[in-house]
């Protein structure tokens, strides 16, 4: 546990020279701020600005620092949070929320930009429009959008609208465009939060707390035993620990109603997201809880086997999948990956029933959006079914 922690907070340290490495102007999570990046020196051309293929390179370091800060920050706070009853209480009782505001600000983002273009992808996929904006490219996507100076990308293909969805193509346009104005704001002052947070003082005390923490894990009498143990005294086991993390994560999984998961229709989610109350539905909230767990559920069993800290249990560095030191539940990988769509899915048709409350919208508008929410919520079925599918199944181990 102590060489994890180490591990994870020298991550956190690397990104963090990344990050101030690459500007503090170039974004936090996307790649796509609107800060400047002027006086970055090498990347600069002989006018002093950033020509593309610098700029991209600049971008694409900035989007890969600040996916570090924020995995090592999530790793470091999930740890303390499984084995606390090894470290000093007080200590990581006062580090787990600075680090989850932390890794909260930095998503913000990211996940804006990541919801506006999943919207915009399902409103053309439904409508066949291409009027409304394209979606914006994210992450990696966008700095390989702007490496590309030979041929554009081809736009995608375009579908006449039949007759049972005429009604959709005329509103979704005006629909594109109302959720690119609402999420481009709500990202580009998600971006100014992070620039923000990322030079404040508090910022600064987090970050030389994972600096001591890079050289010494603060433990309690249990932890020093465990880290020294006496001649002849057997060492603390830490799989207690993470079989706790392991059982609650059981526990919350066996309270989830999977039966509702697998209809094809959830009407009451969809009365719902549409009603005045733009309180999130409740269906969604134990489903968030049990993907939280079973992120604290891979963190532990990462900290028993020694996992590389730069993977995030889908990739080792060796191109492998999982922590390159023992085997890997593929279960837990594909359920993982079914509650992150679960996710995305529930947050964009918040958004688009939340844009769908605009005053004064045309009619045609408020169908569209509300087409759209029908179909994410569809979707966050689909996401619950495939958690189920997954789950069932009996774990299999890669060799």
């Amino acid at each position: 546990m102590v060489g994890y922690l180490r591990a994870q907070a020298t991550e956190f340290l690397r990104a963090l020279r990344r990050h101030r490495e690459s500007g503090p102007g170039t974004g936090t999570g996307t790649g796509t701020g609107t800060g400047t990046a002027a006086g970055t020196g090498t990347a600069a051309g002989a006018n002093g600005t950033l020509g593309e293929p610098g700029r991209a390179a600049q971008l694409g370091d900035d989007v890969d620092a600040a996916r570090a800060l924020r995995r090592a920050a999530r790793r470091i706070s999930g740890t303390l949070h499984t084995f606390q009853p090894l470290l000093d209480a007080d200590w990581a009782e006062e580090m787990r929320p600075e680090l989850a505001w932390l890794s909260g600000t930095l998503a913000l983002e990211h996940a804006y930009a990541s919801r506006l273009e999943r919207l915009l992808q399902a409103l053309h996929r439904l409508s066949g429009s291409t009027a409304f904006p394209a979606p914006r490219p994210v992450g990696r996507a966008a700095t390989a959008t702007a490496t590309t100076t030979s041929v554009p990308p081809a736009a995608p293909p375009t579908h006449p609208a039949s007759a049972n969805r005429g009604n959709l193509t005329v509103g979704a346009a005006k629909a594109g465009a109302l959720l690119d104005r609402q999420l481009t704001l709500a990202r580009t002052r998600a971006h100014s939060t992070a620039l923000q947070a990322l030079g404040s003082s508090r910022f600064h005390a987090v970050a030389d707390k994972v600096a001591l923490l890079a050289s010494e894990v603060p433990l309690s009498n249990a932890g020093r035993r465990s880290a020294t143990p006496a001649p002849g005294a057997a060492p603390v086991d830490l799989r207690p620990l993470a079989t706790a993390a392991r059982e609650r994560l059981t526990d919350a999984v066996a309270a989830l109603p999977l039966v509702t998961a697998g209809s094809p229709y959830n009407a009451e989610a969809l009365v719902h997201g549409l009603s005045p109350d733009p309180a999130p539905h409740p269906q969604d909230t134990p489903w968030h809880q049990v993907r939280l767990l079973l992120r604290l559920h891979r963190y532990a069993l990462e900290a028993l086997v020694g996992a590389d800290p730069r993977t995030d249990g889908t990739a080792g560095t060796d191109g492998t999948a999982g922590p390159p030191d023992d085997s890997v539940d593929v279960r837990l990988l594909a359920a993982g990956e079914a509650l992150d769509r679960h996710r995305d899915a529930s947050e964009a048709a918040a958004a688009a029933a939340q844009a769908a409350r605009t005053p004064r919208i045309a009619p045609a508008t408020a169908y569209a959006l509300g087409v759209l929410h029908a179909d994410q919520r569809h979707e966050v079925e689909a996401a619950r079914y495939a958690f189920q599918h997954s789950w069932r199944k009996e774990p299999i181990r890669l060799p």
